[in-house]
């Protein structure tokens, strides 16, 4: 029996109009989007369909969007496609993602899962004013060779994401270095990101101590299904593991390689993106040839499964 799992993008795959013809078509999809509305007090269903893209971008927006619009996608996966879409073994998410992959296992419900991830941007943002950083995404240098250049620039290895493709974080001045002296190591590129703060980072402290009291005031259950979590590598079975991988993810590297392999070790064979973009899609490619990867992003995706 084929094994499945299934992936919830996070922070970077949001894009203006995502989710728009979910909500126009799919009734499942156009009440969450409803939901996300009434549970936040304002129209970021809105923002969603028509941004602006530097809007949406902004951490605070993001991050619940893509919860959104993650969730959203499924629903109308399930409305239109039935039975094609596969029961999961596992459940994963890319940082933000996690959240997404949570309230699916029935940790948390929807609408306090897009409440925890506004909160969540809005920590970090705030983290990343009080202690100004940046991130770099490091193409073609090994875990090892990237290990001595953040040593070197006191940054550190925020995503882990595939063979050859690794995000450090830091201080700004510390990451430019970081990035010129990884560089001169041999890699192939060094590019920038857009964010508003070195995430997965010691510079999120703040952002951690936000999050633990929000999380203590929040009642959680015990996954249905085993997340994998971000931190770790590994199963979270426990409602009190995923509280301490939630406070913990804030400020360790996102182990996504070490997550795939993992779930791949286990027996899955088939992995679903489940939400915008195809970023996670194009990761577990790099990671494993060999196993299959569905990407259900849109109406169209949706429909193609539910026709295969």
């Amino acid at each position: 029996m084929t094994k499945v799992a299934w992936v919830f993008p996070g922070q970077g795959s949001q894009s203006a109009g995502m989710g728009r013809d979910l909500y126009d078509n799919v009734k499942s999809a156009r009440a969450i989007f409803e939901q996300a509305d009434r549970a936040l007090g304002f129209p970021i269903s809105r923002l969603c369909f028509e941004g602006p893209d530097d809007e949406l971008r902004q951490t605070i927006n993001a991050q619940p969007a893509l919860v959104i619009a993650g969730y959203a996608c499924l629903e109308a996966t399930r409305e239109i496609s039935g039975n094609k879409l596969s029961a999961p073994t596992f459940l994963a998410g890319h940082s933000l993602g996690e959240y997404t992959a949570l309230a699916v296992a029935g940790v948390f419900d929807f609408t306090t899962a897009v409440r925890l991830a506004r909160e969540r941007g809005r920590l970090m943002h705030e983290a990343g004013q009080k202690r100004p950083g940046s991130m770099a995404a490091i193409i073609g240098l090994d875990e090892l060779k990237l290990a001595e250049v953040c040593r070197k620039s006191d940054t550190v290895m925020a995503n882990i994401n595939c063979p050859g493709q690794i995000v450090i974080s830091g201080a700004a001045e510390n990451v430019t270095k970081a990035m010129a002296i990884a560089t001169a190591a041999g890699a192939s590129r060094a590019i920038p990101l857009q964010v508003s703060g070195a995430f997965h980072s010691p510079l999120m402290q703040p952002a951690v101590e936000g999050i633990t009291v929000y999380l203590e005031s929040t009642p959680f259950r015990k996954p249905s299904i085993p997340v994998i979590g971000n931190v770790t590598a590994l199963p979270l079975v426990t409602a009190e593991a995923v509280k301490t991988e939630l406070r913990n993810q804030l400020n360790s590297p996102v182990q996504w390689q070490r997550t795939i392999e993992y779930m791949v070790k286990q027996g899955v064979s088939t992995f679903i993106e489940i939400g915008p973009g195809k970023v996670l899609t194009g990761l577990i490619r790099r990671i494993n040839k060999e196993v299959k990867t569905i990407n259900i992003g849109d109406l169209e995706a949706i429909k193609n499964l539910a026709n295969s």
